[in-house]
């Protein structure tokens, strides 16, 4: 094995490695989940512009899949490498020590592991969804309406109907609502492993990752209820 790979390995098996590995990976996220917001909120101003991103994105060609392929590699990586870390805490934790904090801690890291989980299913159904047309008929040639007349997919006639089914709608709304819940506690966990993080800045840091997660929160859940709500059509 290559020195090299040698050295990834033992910084991966080190506690502050697996640390700084899902602050990086959430660092990765939390900028795909954002931009996704913004893309998205183009089903606002109209089936022109968001079948306008909808084909920039698609024209990306192969770097879109390794694109996919890579934030699911993320995800994966970032779930795993907290539930050995809660694994690895709760086994070198003192039986007698600082039983509330304890219990106070697991139940965050419960929390977080579980709304990571969700998380994954979610973006899993999301891509068979709109993108591997597992869930729907969208690639059927023969329903014109998800089809433009030059053959790119009508994205926006897509999303309207997606989230007019509402078991769809509440699921993408829950896991939003989990987002919240990962993103509230994840993003000054972030700056701290990252070692950015003063007794000064640390209130900031806080406030700002809150109102982050409530940003994306209400971006993305805007979307999936006024569709259901008839605003958008």
């Amino acid at each position: 094995m290559p020195s090299f790979v040698r050295s990834l390995v033992r910084f991966y098996q080190s506690s502050i490695g697996k640390k700084i590995i899902v602050a990086l990976t959430g660092a990765v996220m939390i900028l795909f989940v954002v931009g996704h917001m913004l893309g998205n909120l183009l089903v606002f101003a109209g089936p022109e512009a968001l079948n306008g991103y909808a084909k920039s994105l698609a024209d990306l060609g192969p770097l879109l899949w390794v694109a996919r392929l890579g934030l699911l590699a993320v995800v994966l990586l970032h779930i795993v490498a907290t539930v050995q870390l809660t694994v690895e805490n709760k086994a070198a934790r003192p039986q007698r020590y600082g039983v509330v904090a304890t219990r106070a801690a697991t139940r965050s890291s419960l929390t977080m592991i579980w709304s990571g989980l969700t998380i994954l299913a979610f973006l899993v159904y999301h891509l068979m969804h709109f993108t591997w047309g597992v869930a729907n008929d969208y690639d059927n040639p023969a329903n014109t309406r998800y089809f433009l007349p030059n053959g790119d997919h009508n994205v926006y006639n897509m999303v309207i109907d997606g989230f007019n089914w509402v078991p769809a709608s509440l699921f993408y709304i829950v896991a939003m609502g989990l987002l919240f819940v990962h993103l509230a506690h994840g993003f000054a966990s972030l700056f701290q492993t990252l070692g950015l993080t003063t007794p000064k800045t640390r209130p900031l840091i806080e406030l700002t990752g809150k109102a982050v997660a409530i940003a994306l929160f209400a971006g993305n859940s805007l979307m999936p209820l006024a569709i259901m709500a008839g605003w958008v059509k």
